[in-house]
C-alpha cells in the first residue's frame, strides 16, 4: 500500500514539468471579431451573399482541436456574425467536398458525428455559464446551456430559433437567426465570450476559431475569444413563454388485474425573463409520457445503479444543483422527484424553478416541486436553494440546502420517523486555474433525519493535474453511515444482506486515483496512444479494509475513427454481508481476491456499417466469469438508422453458490422522414429483469419548438415467453408560444 501511494505521489508532483503552452491570458486580445447592426433586413435562407453579410464581422484561420492542436484547420471555414432588433444571427461559409456526412435528420444529433458548425456564447463574459447552438450540413439544429462542467453537455435544453442551409459542389453555408429573447444577458454588456466549432468529419477533425489544447473540451468556457458590440445590444423586451400541452392514454395492466381504461389531460409550462439573465420557470400538472424510455442494463454489481435524467424541466441549468459531490456520491439527483423506487411515476402538482444570474459574478438557483398523495405514497414537497460565487478568473465557491417534506395523513400514515423529512447542506470550493491544468476540491455535506444527528457527513476534497499529454489527480471520500440522501444518490451505502434479506447501511472512506499518459502520433494511422493506470481503494468506518481495485489500461484510437481498448483489473474485496449473484446459496463474508481481463474493438463509426464488439474474461469473486458484448450499426444517411446491441454474461459459481447465465438484447430503429419528422423504435429483451420492454415514438416538430408525440410502450415476461404485463398508448400535444 505504501509503495502505491509513494508512486501515486512521484506521479502528480512530476506533472508541474509539464506546462500548457498556451497563453490564455491573452485570448480576448488575440481572438476578436466585432459585430454591427444589419442595413436591410436579413432573409434567412442559407444565402450569404447579402451586402450585410459580405459587410459582417468575421472569423478565419480556424485551428486544429482534434486530433491535433498545434495546427490550422485543412479545410478552410468562415464564420460571421451579424444583428437586428429581434435576432443575433450567425453564418458560416464550410469549404467541403461532397458527399457530406449526416447520420441523421433527427434533432439534437450531435455535430461531432456529422459535418456541421456551432457558435458559444457567454453573454455574461464570465466562464461560468453560456449557450451553444449547432447545426449539421442536414440543417439538424441542437442547442444546450454551457456550465463550468463542459462534459456536461446533454442537448435536454430545446428552445426556439431558427436556421437555413444551402449545399454546394465545394462548401456548404449556414444562416442561424437566434432571438434574443432564447438569451439571457445584461444589455449593458458590449463584450461578450464567443468561440466557433467546425466538425469535419470525413477527416475525423475537429475545428475551433480558438487555439484550444487537446486535454479540453471543444466547448470550454475558459478558451471563448471576445465578441465586441458596435453598441449595446438590443433589449430582449417582454420574454414570457408559455407552452400548454394536451394529452391523452390508453393503458392496460394484466399484471396488477386493471382492466383497459383511458384518460384525458391537460398542463402546461411556462417560462418568464425576470431580469436580462434570470429566469422563472413554471409548471403546473407536468407530464414526461414523451421521454424516451431508460436503456436497460445488467448489473451485476452490490449496488443500485445510476441513471441519468431525462426530464427536460429537471434538465435545463441542472449543473446549479445535481454537480455537488462527485459522480457516485451525489446530495441531489432530480430522478427521486415524481419517481418512485422503481421507477414508475408519481404525479406531480407543480413546480417553480429560478435559476440565473443576480450579478455578474453570482448564479442562483431556486426550485420546489409538490408531488400528489396516491394509494401508496404521501404527497411529497422537494425544495432546493443554491448559491454559486465566482472567485479569481475560474474558481469557485458554491453552497446549497436541499429539503424533502413528507405530508402524511390518515390514509397514508407516518410508520417510519425517517421518512417524515430529510433535509441537506454543504458547500464547495473549487479551483481552477486560468488555463484550466491545476485544479482542486474541497466539499463539507451534512444531512439531517429525526433522531439521526451523529455521524452524518460527507466529507470529500481532491486536486491533480489534467495536462495535454499527463493527467494525474487523486480524490479522497468520507461518508458517514447516517448520511442520508433523499432527493440524492449515494453509490454504497446501503449493503443488502441476501441471508437476512435486510439492507444495512454502513459508511464508508474511500480513494480514488486516476494517471494518464497520452502520446500525439503526428504520422501514420494512428492519432493517439493512452496508458492508464486507477487505483480505487474503500475502507470501513474503523478504518478496516472493505474494497480495493487496481486498473491498467491502454487504448488506441485510429485516425478513421476506429479503437482498440485493452486493461487488466486486479481486485479485493472483504465482502461484508452474505450476497447472492445467482439463485444458489449466497455468497458468505470473506476475502476474494480475482482478476479480469477486457478488451474492446470499434470499428469506422462514419461507415454505412459499423461494430463494436468486447469480451471481458477472469474470475469473480470464487467464481468464474465472461462477459461478450456487441453493436452494430446499419446507417442510410441521413435516413435511416438500425442499430443492435447485445451483451452476454456468463457466471460460474463452485457448487451450491450456483450458476448464472443473462442475455440482454436491444434492437433499435430510427426513420427520419424529415428535419421534422421521426419515428424510432426501441426493443429491450432483459432476462435479469425479466422483461421484455417495446417502446415507438412518432414525433412531429409541426412548429419551432411545438411537438405531436405518439407513443406506443408494451411490456412482456421473457419467462414465460411473452406473456403481457401491461400495455399503453398515448399521445401528446404541446405548443410554444411566445408572448
Amino acid at each position: 500500500m505504501l509503495k502505491l501511494f509513494s508512486i501515486v505521489f512521484i506521479l502528480f508532483i512530476a506533472t508541474g514539468a509539464a506546462a500548457q503552452d498556451v497563453d490564455v491570458s491573452r485570448y480576448k486580445e488575440n481572438y476578436k471579431v466585432h459585430i454591427k447592426k444589419a442595413v436591410h433586413p436579413v432573409k434567412l435562407d442559407g444565402d450569404l451573399s447579402e451586402e450585410d453579410w459580405q459587410e459582417a464581422g468575421s472569423a478565419t484561420e480556424f485551428w486544429q482541436k482534434f486530433p491535433r492542436d498545434d495546427v490550422k484547420g485543412i479545410h478552410k471555414t468562415i464564420a460571421r456574425v451579424l444583428y437586428d432588433d429581434k435576432f443575433f444571427y450567425a453564418g458560416f461559409t464550410v469549404y467541403d467536398s461532397l458527399p457530406l456526412i449526416g447520420q441523421s435528420l433527427k434533432r439534437d444529433s450531435r455535430i461531432r458525428d456529422n459535418d456541421g458548425v456551432g457558435i458559444m456564447l457567454d453573454p455574461m463574459n464570465k466562464k461560468t455559464s453560456g449557450f451553444y447552438f449547432t447545426v449539421t450540413a442536414f440543417n439538424v439544429q441542437a442547442d444546450d446551456l454551457l456550465t463550468v462542467n463542459p462534459d456536461n453537455l446533454t442537448f435536454s435544453w430545446d428552445n426556439k430559433w431558427y436556421s437555413a442551409v444551402k449545399r454546394y459542389t465545394d462548401h456548404y453555408t449556414v444562416e442561424m437567426a437566434i432571438p434574443f429573447k432564447t438569451l439571457r444577458y445584461n444589455k449593458d454588456n458590449t463584450i461578450w465570450g464567443i468561440n466557433f466549432i467546425r466538425s469535419d468529419r470525413k477527416l475525423n477533425e475537429i475545428q475551433t476559431w480558438t487555439r484550444i489544447p487537446l486535454n479540453f473540451a471543444s466547448v470550454d468556457l475558459g478558451y471563448l475569444g471576445a465578441l465586441h458590440w458596435d453598441q449595446t445590444p438590443p433589449s430582449p423586451g417582454s420574454n414570457i413563454s408559455l407552452i400548454p400541452y394536451f394529452t391523452g392514454n390508453i393503458q392496460q395492466n394484466k399484471e396488477d388485474g386493471i382492466s383497459t381504461n383511458g384518460s384525458l389531460d391537460a398542463g402546461f409550462d411556462a417560462k418568464v425573463a425576470l431580469t436580462s439573465s434570470l429566469n422563472l420557470d413554471l409548471t403546473v400538472n407536468p407530464d414526461f409520457s414523451q421521454v424516451e424510455v431508460d436503456r436497460q442494463v445488467t448489473n451485476l454489481s452490490r449496488f443500485s445503479i445510476f441513471f441519468p435524467e431525462r426530464r427536460n424541466f429537471f434538465l435545463e441549468n441542472s449543473d446549479l444543483f445535481s454537480e455537488y459531490g462527485i459522480p457516485p456520491i451525489r446530495p441531489f439527483y432530480s430522478r427521486r422527484i415524481g419517481l418512485d423506487p422503481d421507477g414508475n411515476p408519481i404525479p406531480i402538482l407543480a413546480g417553480a424553478r429560478v435559476t440565473g444570474n443576480i450579478a455578474s459574478r453570482t448564479r442562483v438557483g431556486l426550485m420546489t416541486m409538490q408531488t400528489k398523495a396516491t394509494d401508496n405514497y404521501a404527497g411529497q414537497n422537494y425544495t432546493a436553494l443554491t448559491v454559486q460565487q465566482q472567485m479569481l478568473k475560474r474558481t469557485t465557491f458554491k453552497a446549497y440546502f436541499f429539503n424533502r417534506q413528507g405530508f402524511f395523513d390518515e390514509k397514508n400514515k407516518l410508520t417510519d420517523p425517517l421518512d417524515e423529512y430529510g433535509r441537506n447542506a454543504g458547500g464547495e470550493f473549487y479551483y481552477v486555474n486560468q488555463e484550466g491544468e491545476w485544479q482542486g476540491w474541497l466539499g463539507f455535506h451534512t444531512s439531517h433525519k429525526p433522531g439521526r444527528s451523529k455521524d452524518n457527513l460527507f466529507l470529500n476534497g481532491g486536486g491533480g493535474y489534467f495536462g495535454r499529454s499527463l493527467t494525474s489527480f487523486i480524490d479522497y471520500d468520507n461518508v458517514g453511515t447516517n448520511y442520508f440522501t433523499d432527493i440524492g444518490f449515494v453509490e454504497r451505502i446501503e449493503n443488502y444482506d441476501a441471508l437476512r434479506d435486510t439492507v444495512i447501511r454502513l459508511g464508508f472512506k474511500q480513494f480514488f486515483n486516476n494517471n494518464q499518459y497520452t502520446l500525439y502520433p503526428k504520422k501514420g494511422i494512428i492519432n493517439q496512444h493512452s496508458f492508464s493506470l486507477e487505483n480505487f481503494l474503500v475502507f470501513n468506518p474503523d478504518n478496516t479494509p472493505n474494497e480495493a481495485s487496481h486498473e491498467l489500461g491502454y487504448t488506441m484510437q485510429f485516425k478513421n475513427t476506429a479503437s482498440i481498448e485493452a486493461g487488466y483489473t486486479f481486485n479485493t474485496t472483504h465482502l461484508q454481508y452474505h450476497t447472492s449473484f445467482t439463485d444458489g446459496v449466497p455468497l458468505p463474508p470473506a476475502r476474494y481476491r480475482y482478476n479480469q481481463f477486457s478488451v474492446n474493438y470499434q470499428t469506422d463509426i462514419r461507415k454505412k456499417f459499423s461494430f463494436e464488439g468486447g469480451i471481458t474474461a477472469g474470475n469473480y469473486f470464487s467464481g468464474n466469469y465472461l462477459e461478450l458484448t456487441g453493436s452494430a450499426i446499419f446507417r442510410s444517411q441521413p435516413w435511416l438508422t438500425i442499430e443492435m446491441n447485445a451483451e452476454y454474461y456468463r457466471l460460474r459459481f463452485p457448487g451450491v453458490y450456483g450458476k448464472e447465465n443473462f442475455f440482454l438484447l436491444a434492437p433499435r430503429v430510427e426513420i427520419n422522414f424529415s428535419n421534422n419528422l421521426f419515428w424510432t423504435t426501441f426493443i429491450q429483451y432483459n432476462t435479469q429483469r425479466n422483461n421484455i420492454n417495446i417502446n415507438s415514438r412518432l414525433q412531429w416538430r409541426y412548429k419551432p419548438a411545438s411537438d405531436l408525440f405518439l407513443v406506443y410502450t408494451d411490456n412482456y415476461f421473457s419467462d414465460p415467453l411473452l406473456k403481457n404485463k401491461n400495455r399503453s398508448f398515448v399521445f401528446k400535444l404541446n405548443y410554444w408560444l411566445n408572448l
